[in-house]
């Protein structure tokens, strides 16, 4: 175990905002389609649904949060997974984020930007070169420094705010109110029991993030009182935020107009601010979407970095460019995730990703009861509250997460989901490969410094 001693300079306040700018992204604009197409175009259940996966992912973070401020490693998940469980489940979880999870979401996200690009520019064929487009584009952005991610990332920060208040502020004003909001539950045929399932997995897409917010455990002042505050606090105001616009949405339209719309966020500012107005809010959109793509192309690539720097994939996948960034790592991604993008399913491509994620959040949380056991006098700056019963339900809604996804979502869930798993697991032949190889080479080495 490693501590690293950073300065502490987050307070409440500052470790709140970060938490709600790491989350918020493009899910809240595009997944209320898929939504109200689970629930029938009824409203009911979906806006429960929002509220549900908000208090899972606030159990969640406090839980993560525990296990990340006492492995105050660089390297997230696949740095605690290695910590707690070893080596070889460390690498899984590196590489199920590098094949699946950061290209899933990349795609995912992409998909959506060319679909609303071609519409913004009135021309359908648009839609698969905008999309790859615009996963290259922004890969090769990232190639030349991380100052200019940084630029894109805070701009985007701002246009993504904008779409939302105004959508909020305006949905309320000028909207009917007069279309039901939480009746039914779900349409006639459909059980609530039977759909929920789906729609946790759709929303909590929409709510990822949420695992970045342990690592600031160690520039904060007073992390054991501020860090839960920050978690509780700021994760309340995204579910706040994603039930209000889910509400004004219904506000404007039907949930089942809003269920034929691939973005209703952009069909909602249409309604209330005219053709034109619409379009502009649909330019803050894109705008927004592009930072999350180039997020992702930010942060996920340096995991694949860093399994190239320990020698289990090729070395070139670990060198660093002159710019000092990892091209070669972040051009594999954006390649990868432009082959994803090529399905042009937003909603499947979504689904992969948070069900590969959402196996290894379960190693993450019971690790934390694990560490408790394993590890009892490490030093921990904070302590997930009402522990064992946080944790535990965190790793209840996680299974639940899992299970359904594999068994009880249809067959085209079922058989995605094993199809990640195998990929997943392809990893241990690839492990077991370059474990070897490495190993054959020091002892060649060994011999020759004995020679």
């Amino acid at each position: 175990m490693e501590n690293k001693q950073l300065q502490k300079t987050l307070g409440a306040s500052a470790a709140l905002s970060t938490v709600v700018g790491m989350v918020i992204g493009g899910g809240v604009f595009f997944k209320p389609q898929a939504v109200y197409e689970l629930t029938g175009g009824a409203p009911g259940l979906g806006i429960i649904a929002w509220i549900i996966a908000g208090i899972m992912t606030i159990t969640a973070g406090l839980t993560a949060a525990e296990v990340s401020a006492a492995i105050p490693k660089t390297g997230g998940m696949m740095v605690y997974i290695e910590e707690i469980y070893g080596k070889r489940l460390g690498f899984l979880t590196g590489w199920m984020q590098s094949v699946l999870f950061f290209p899933a979401t990349i795609a995912a996200i992409s998909v959506m930007f060319g679909q609303q690009s071609a519409i913004l520019l009135g021309n359908e064929s648009l839609v698969i070169p905008m999309t790859v487009g615009v996963i290259l584009f922004i890969g090769i952005l990232n190639s030349f420094g991380s100052k200019t991610s940084g630029v894109i990332q805070t701009v985007s920060t701002v246009c993504k705010l904008i779409p939302l208040v105004l959508l909020i502020l305006f949905g309320f004003i000028k909207g009917s109110g007069e279309n039901p909001i939480m009746t039914p539950l779900v349409s006639e045929g459909l059980k609530p029991a039977g759909v929920i399932g789906q729609l946790l997995v759709a929303i909590l897409f929409a709510y990822d993030g949420w695992i970045n917010v342990g690592a600031i455990a160690g520039e904060m002042k007073d992390p054991g009182k501020d860090l839960p505050k920050a978690i509780i606090g700021g994760l309340s105001l995204v579910m706040a935020v994603y039930v209000v616009i889910n509400l004004a949405y219904l506000w404007v339209l039907p949930a089942n107009e809003l269920a034929k719309y691939a973005s209703p966020a952009s069909a909602v500012a249409e309604s209330i601010f005219g053709p034109v107005g619409g379009k502009f809010i649909t330019v803050g959109i894109l705008i927004s979407v592009f930072g999350c793509i180039n997020g992702y192309l930010l942060t996920g690539p340096r995991i694949t970095y860093t399994l190239g720097t320990q020698g289990h994939v090729p070395k070139f996948v670990g060198k660093l460019n002159k710019h000092d960034v990892p091209a070669n790592a972040t051009l594999i991604m954006a390649s990868l995730s432009a082959l994803y993008a090529l399905s042009g399913q937003f909603n499947l491509l979504s689904d992969l990703s948070m069900f590969a994620i959402w196996s290894f959040y379960v190693l993450t949380f019971i690790g934390v009861i694990k560490l408790r056991k394993s590890h009892p006098n490490i030093h921990r700056p904070y302590k997930v509250p009402m522990y064992p019963f946080i944790p535990m339900v965190a790793i209840l809604s996680g299974l639940f997460v899992v299970i359904n996804q594999l068994f009880f979502a249809g067959i085209n869930s079922t058989i995605m989901s094993l199809g990640g798993i195998i990929v997943t697991l392809i990893g241990l032949p690839v492990y077991n490969y370059y474990e070897n190889k490495n190993k054959s080479k020091n002892i060649e080495t060994d011999k020759k410094i004995v020679a």
